[in-house]
């Protein structure tokens, strides 16, 4: 944090040369440690390759000792004396050219042994010669098998190397066998001629004999393996040499000093450093200098521009001698002052002015909100509300793609024109939002009272456009939100207006003011979906069934099955609002699989008095498009035992439209399961016929709209009679609801209608009411 600061008031020089430095150290770090890097795998590699080499030269020199012992024992073994000697049984003959031929080859040991490798006399004292002679017979009989040329041995705290030769007479009539105690000015020797340390130990880990001081020797007993041997002056690479038959039993090392062998590299990396150090600071030097050269004319182009932040346009910039880039710069920096200037007032047009149309552009129309919602909360008292109406206009791509953009601008500008002409200044402000967006608002008035003058929007829309000898037809989705009732800010004003405009558009209602219900953003509607889960969590979802009668014997032969809201608080919720709600958040698909699952559940209850009996449930668009919606129905089929001739699917003609081959594709695996289809509201929708006859439908429903107005409509009369007859030409059963009295019960069984339901039979009522209705329906009609 501290540095952030400093590095915050550094001039663009410093920062520079800073930057400079910092990234020279790194390329010089990143050089120094590759060559680190470098020179640590070379040496460690020369060391081993020291080492391997050093060990063949210990082992060697180890051989040349034993050609020499083997040398002077073949001496003795030749000598006429102690053949002499051997011939009569002299003891201390034996003993004396023993002891004489092993002084002139420094032998430590020797012995004369019986072919059987007993001792028979030694070159040394008698009194050693029963403490040697197990060793002695033992290193004699694994030399007598002929595969070793010498052996060493450990007797007490001291190395030997053995070695034996027969004496022949000629056949072999005993052994001579001598031993050369390995001191430390052979270790020492080794060092000398290699450079490589050399420690022999015992298996249990006792020094025998090392080049090295005995303290540091003796740290190899309980060093890891590949470990190094770290002294507090130097650094040993440790390697055991491979164990050999000749000195079985005894650990061998070799050992060399990483620090001699990097010692010529420090000298290159000193000196690396030491060039390091100059270029840094050459480096700076120079880029100091080069820095005062670009920061000095810079700090002059800084106190002109804060001159032009200040609106200062009418002092020119101070000329610079430079003719490079800074000096560019400076020139730009004038012409760019000549040229704000002349650009403020086509900037501020343009900021607050739609170009194409002159109208106030969406930037002012938010201030002017903005300004009228702060003056009616600076006046206190009255809240004066303030009401934006969003107007979209219908098929406008297709006029551009159709007529061209060029016809879609002059398009606009009659829109605007338009607008301009029935909305008053004194009315509302008329703004142009972007792309084929409008807006008007309209102060002291909420969006009920504003609604007149969308009428008045709509109405202005009905009469054709006549451009360039084309007529064109428009219409527009109309929205309207109000402050305070539907937003606390301006951006949410705007944002919710938008939203009624967009449902008034898909709905094609032409006009819509707005409602939390059809924001799926809204906290009531959020706090709606909560409590929506909660009801189908919680068993406060209700079934309730509205029967359908057979006109032609007056039976139950069917019910549409309904679902009811029982809220703890509210009590009992109307469907009108919940449902649409569940439709635009995605929800009514739980809704809908709930519906299956209790009449699934509860079917046999419903067909308990032994007549068959079709209940049909409303299918949602979101039903339609979800693929997996027949797979989930098969599921619940087999968890209940339900037959699925026992259903009626439901679905309305706008269901079908929104993706026409997806619903298409879902109803016809629903029609193979068994299901019953039945089109809702028919006549209500858009294009039914073009996709009625591929559709796998077996029933039409009539809206009740016409059914309802057929008593007093001829014209709704002459639609159900249509309908009607068209199904049956194809085949489909009719079911006309909205029936509220006996008359258009009447006119029904005339016209041959299939079934009728509506409150002249029952409302929709409870699942354990139903079954009581219509088993007192099928006695009254018993009697």
């Amino acid at each position: 944090m501290i540095l952030g600061r400093i590095y915050d008031r550094w001039g663009v020089g410093t920062k520079f040369v800073a930057f400079s430095l910092v990234l020279l150290l790194l390329i010089q770090a990143a050089v120094y440690g590759v060559v680190q890097f470098n020179v640590e795998r070379n040496v460690r590699g020369q060391v081993k390759q020291e080492l391997v080499i050093g060990d063949k030269v210990w082992w060697q020199l180890m051989d040349l000792n034993a050609q020499r012992l083997r040398f002077g024992a073949e001496v003795v073994a030749k000598d006429f004396g102690f053949r002499s000697a051997l011939g009569t049984g002299d003891t201390e003959t034996l003993r004396t050219t023993l002891e004489n031929h092993g002084g002139r080859v420094n032998a430590t040991v020797t012995a004369f042994l019986d072919p059987q490798f007993a001792l028979q006399a030694t070159g040394f004292e008698i009194a050693a010669q029963d403490k040697l002679a197990p060793v002695l017979h033992r290193v004699a009989m694994e030399l007598g098998k002929g595969e070793l040329t010498y052996k060493v041995e450990q007797i007490d705290a001291k190395l030997f190397q053995f070695v034996m030769v027969p004496v022949k007479a000629p056949l072999t009539i005993g052994w001579v066998l001598m031993g050369f105690a390995l001191e430390q000015a052979q270790a020492d020797s080794m060092f000398q001629l290699s450079g490589v340390q050399i420690a022999l130990l015992s298996e249990s880990g006792k020094l025998l004999l090392s080049s090295l001081p005995e303290a540091s020797a003796k740290q190899l007993s309980a060093l890891a393996p590949s470990a190094d041997l770290v002294l507090a002056n130097d650094t040993l690479v440790v390697q055991s040499s491979e164990t050999r038959a000749q000195a079985k039993g005894i650990k061998t090392y070799v050992l060399r000093s990483l620090d001699d062998v990097v010692a010529p590299y420090r000298k290159v990396q000193l000196a690396l450093l030491l060039i390091t150090a100059v270029g840094l600071a050459l480096f700076a030097l120079g880029s100091a200098l080069l820095a005062q050269r670009v920061t000095v004319p810079l700090r002059s182009l800084a106190g002109a521009a804060e001159q032009l932040s200040r609106g200062d346009y009418s002092q020119a910039l101070p000329a610079t001698r430079h003719r490079d880039e800074v000096g560019d710069l400076s020139r730009a920096f004038d012409q760019m002052r000549t040229s704000i200037q002349s650009q403020q007032h086509e900037i501020m047009q343009l900021a607050y002015w739609d170009r194409l149309t002159g109208l106030p552009n969406r930037t002012q129309f938010r201030d002017l909100i903005k300004q009228s919602i702060q003056a009616s909360q600076a006046g206190g008292g009255e809240v004066h509300p303030v009401t934006v109406i969003m107007l979209n206009l219908d098929r406008f791509k297709h006029v551009n793609d159709v007529l061209g953009y060029a016809f879609g601008d002059q398009l606009l500008k009659a829109v605007a024109d338009r607008l301009s002409t029935h909305i008053t200044p004194d009315v509302g402000t008329v703004a142009r939002l972007g792309g084929d967006e409008f807006a008007v608002m309209v102060e002291d008035q909420d969006a009920t009272q504003a609604t007149p003058i969308a009428h008045r929007i709509a109405t202005a829309f009905e009469a054709p456009l006549k451009l360039e000898d084309q007529t064109v037809d428009l219409s527009a989705g109309i929205g309207l939100a109000s402050w305070p009732l539907h937003a606390q800010d301006v951006d949410m004003l705007l944002s919710r207006a938008e939203i009624a405009m967009y449902v008034a558009k898909r709905k094609t209602t032409g006009i819509q003011i707005y409602d939390p219900a059809l924001d799926s953003s809204s906290t009531q509607t959020l706090s709606l979906l909560t409590e929506l889960r909660h009801a189908v969590e919680d068993g406060q979802l209700r079934l309730y069934l509205q029967p359908k009668l057979n006109l032609s014997d007056n039976t139950v032969i069917a019910a549409e099955a309904l679902v009811r809201w029982q809220h703890p608080v509210r009590g009992l919720v109307p469907p009108m609002q919940f449902i649409p709600f569940a439709e635009q958040t995605g929800f009514v698909r739980q809704l809908t699989l709930w519906m299956f699952e209790e009449v699934a559940k509860e079917l046999p209850r419903l067909r308990a008095d032994g007549r068959p009996l079709r209940v049909a449930i409303n299918l949602s668009t979101r039903d339609l498009l979800d693929q997996d919606f027949p797979a989930k129905l098969d599921a619940m089929m087999l968890k209940h035992n339900a037959p699925t001739n026992a259903f009626c699917l439901e679905i309305t003609e706008s269901a079908i439209m929104d993706d026409p081959q997806r619903a298409e594709a879902t109803l016809n695996r629903l029609s193979e399961r068994g299901f019953k289809l039945s089109i809702d509201d028919f006549g209500t929708g858009y294009s039914s016929l073009a996709y009625l006859k591929r559709l796998p439908v077996n029933e039409l429903k009539i809206d009740k709209s016409f059914v309802m107005g057929m008593e007093n409509d001829e014209s709704d009369a002459k639609i159900v009679r249509s309908t009607i007859d068209l199904a049956h030409n194809l085949g489909l059963s009719v079911v006309a609801e909205g029936v509220e009295n006996q008359a258009i019960l009447d006119k029904l069984v005339e016209l041959q209608c299939d079934e009728a339901q509506g409150y002249f039979m029952s409302k929709p009522i409870p699942l354990p009411d139903f079954i009581a209705w219509r088993a007192k329906h099928q006695a009254s009609q018993a009697a």
